[in-house]
């Protein structure tokens, strides 16, 4: 059996995606190697270290601009020498450099159908916008704030009787089977190319 794809898990907050990430993690597929916060009193750590995964805090509070976070924030991803980056409710803007030091390793999930509504208040946007689908992306992450290249989506059809809150939480519930679902392919096509 080939090696699982060593994946660390970046946050800020409750860590929902991190959950579902971690849930269906497998040996012949994935594994969370480690799972970094931005915040460190974000529940999504509680979770994880309770569930006996190495954890690390790279507070955004203790540096004075972003390229210094961003520094000690790669040092700390680098440590666990990772296959793959994933960004899951971690709620700051990536320095050009580096998205650039991880290109092609560092993806993200959006709630919306990127390319549209991207940025901020999704849910209400598309409501606003009357669609008649809406839901979420996973994309490699690029210098373009949301504007990477798409690897997967999920889809659900809007009520426009709903609330912005109604909606988003149908759209949470579909991101928590689409992200492992990516990240799953991802990991089968790395074992694919793999030399034997």
């Amino acid at each position: 059996m080939k090696a699982p794809l060593r994946l660390v898990v970046v946050i800020s907050g409750r860590g929902s995606n991190l959950l579902a990430i971690h849930q269906h993690a497998r040996p012949d597929s994935y594994e969370v190697a480690g799972v970094i916060s931005s915040r460190a009193d974000a529940p999504g750590l509680a979770y994880a270290r309770a569930q006996g995964l190495t954890t690390r805090v790279v507070d955004s509070r203790s540096y004075s601009d972003r390229t210094a976070y961003d520094a000690a924030l790669a040092e700390a991803i680098d440590a666990f020498a990772p296959d793959l980056i994933a960004l899951a409710g971690f709620m700051r803007i990536l320095t050009e450099g580096f998205v650039k030091h991880y290109a092609g390793r560092l993806i993200n999930i959006h709630p919306s159908l990127l390319p549209a509504f991207p940025g901020l208040d999704t849910h209400r946007r598309a409501l606003e916008a009357g669609v008649r689908e809406h839901g979420a992306t996973v994309h490699y992450v690029t210098p373009v704030v949301d504007g990477g290249p798409i690897i997967g989506q999920a889809r659900l059809l809007v009520d426009p009787k709903e609330t912005p809150a109604q909606l988003a939480a149908r759209v949470l519930a579909l991101e928590h089977e689409l992200y492992p679902a990516v990240l799953a392919r991802l990991a089968q096509t790395r074992q694919q190319d793999a030399p034997a």
